[in-house]
């Protein structure tokens, strides 16, 4: 994948930078022998920065709104910085990355741990704090210290510097054993864990945060060691130019406090699809609904679907809050990204009457885009599904489904290969690459158990009123004691 490409003009006086680069900064010579500033002319010559990374949550994916992942972001971020484009090479592992940075790549950004000393990569200066988490399987006894994994199977990423710090204790707990693998991803060990093919795994706080929801059975166990640090590798031999550039770029985005308030966009925020209990919601319903109860309708006889469907979509999305912004950036009462905003005619994604009406119709234009062979409410649902995750990845589960020899046109099939999108072994084959499959999952449950609370309320509402018109004789304090709640 690359940016856009440059003007002539643009592409011309950084031609001239980079041979000027190469004459100063050749004069200097490098820690490795080799002019100082070679790699970074390099890049500004050829016009682009080559990028190796992995396809997971904390690194680039294909997202919602396009790509999109904390990594993915930074490099963005350096190439606009440097002025050239950026080209992402994703299918990687940890060990795969480090071996193509040293062969023919610019930088690795695959959430690499600093480890000074490893051959042929010279590390940038910290980037993220990585606190090693121990997790295990719910209904195991409680493992809160080293004392309490005894006996247990535990396993973790090669490479990830979770394994490093395992080593570490073992100096003082020699009986401590683990599994570690090259090829697996944080997802898959959560899900072995579910499986009982592991009882406990050593990961990244940050990286359980954002998988929790998807693997209830999983338990926060204790925190082990002192927090490593998330660096991006460079090539050794080919001067630090590149690597010194990288280091200000981070160093200024770190005083800019710009680095935290990524750090929080992608990290900070793990209770989106966290389900707000009935309680809540009602009090939602009577407090907020009412403001935009017949927006809903409106966009319903257009579009022909429910109205409490779409406001029970609308909650999910922003608990009806019209200025409600994402981590990832999508914003509005039915949360549009830009491009999808823009494809709708939607100029303020901030405004109720235009996101509700926006919302709707996208719901409908995927509904509509689906195959025909897919009917009734499993047409919904997936419709549903991908508002949330995006056609891409839903067709790539459908295929999955079909793999499996499952129904690829049937809900109850596709959602149970949705969550396989996050694992390597099924995303590594897919057009769309991995995805937080289990997300959709959790959406299209939610919206159907507000719909279902929608649903409840208004039929009490209009049997309340049926039961009032045949009594009109009804004594004041009575009708009182029947009085429906204030909503829509």
């Amino acid at each position: 994948m690359s940016a856009a490409p440059s003007s002539p003009s643009r592409r011309r006086w950084r031609g001239v930078a980079a041979l000027a680069a190469t004459l100063l900064l050749g004069l200097v010579p490098g820690r490795f022998g080799v002019p100082d500033g070679r790699h970074l002319a390099e890049v500004l010559a050829r016009d682009f920065l080559s990028v190796h990374t992995r396809n997971t949550p904390t690194t680039y994916y294909e997202g919602r709104q396009g790509p999109t992942g904390f990594e993915y972001e930074l490099t963005r971020r350096f190439a606009a910085h440097l002025g050239v484009s950026l080209t992402l090479e994703a299918d990687h592992n940890i060990e795969s990355v480090l071996a193509a940075v040293r062969r023919e790549g610019d930088l690795g950004a695959a959430a690499l741990p600093l480890e000074p000393g490893t051959p042929g990569v010279i590390f940038s200066r910290p980037i993220l704090d990585l606190q090693p988490l121990l997790v295990y399987r719910r209904g195991l006894p409680p493992v809160t210290s080293m004392e309490d994994l005894a006996g247990l199977t535990i396993g973790t990423l090669a490479g990830a510097g979770t394994d490093r710090v395992l080593r570490e204790l073992r100096a003082d707990h020699p009986g401590l054993t683990w599994q570690e693998s090259g090829e697996l991803e944080v997802a898959e060990l959560l899900r072995w864990i579910e499986d009982e093919r592991l009882d406990a795994a050593v990961i990244y706080d940050h990286q359980f945060r954002l998988n929790r929801l998807f693997f209830p059975r999983v338990e926060r166990g204790f925190l082990l060691g002192d927090p490593l640090s998330m660096a991006w590798a460079f090539p050794a031999g080919r001067g630090l130019g590149l690597v010194e550039a990288a280091n200000r770029f981070l160093e200024t985005l770190r005083q800019e406090g710009e680095l935290e308030r990524l750090v929080a966009r992608y990290f900070g925020h793990d209770d989106y699809l966290e389900y707000v209990g009935a309680r809540t919601f009602i009090q939602h319903v009577h407090h907020r609904l009412p403001d935009y109860a017949e927006l809903f309708r409106e966009a319903a006889r257009d579009t022909g679907f429910d109205w409490k469907l779409l406001a029970a979509l609308g909650y999910q999305e922003s608990h009806w809050d019209p200025e409600a912004t994402s981590p990832t950036g999508v914003r509005g009462l039915m949360m549009l990204t830009n491009a999808t905003a823009g494809d709708l005619g939607v100029d303020d994604r901030l405004d109720p009457v235009q996101s509700i009406e926006g919302g709707a119709r996208y719901l409908r234009e995927l509904k509509d885009r689906l195959p025909e062979s897919i009917t009734g409410e499993d047409r919904l649902f997936m419709a549903m599904a991908a508002y949330n995750v995006g056609l891409g990845h839903l067709y790539d589960a459908r295929r999955i489904t079909e793999q499996r020899g499952g129904d690829p046109d049937r809900w109850a099939d596709v959602r149970e290969s949705l969550p396989l999108l996050q694992e390597r072994e099924w995303h590594s084959q897919t057009r769309y690459g991995y995805a937080r499959g289990g997300e959709p999952v959790i959406y299209v449950r939610n919206i159907r158990r507000y719909h279902e609370i929608l649903s409840y309320v208004d039929r009490s509402q209009q049997q309340f009123y049926l039961l009032n018109a045949r009594m009109p004789d009804m004594e004041e304090s009575d009708d009182a004691l029947l009085s429906p709640a204030p909503g829509p």
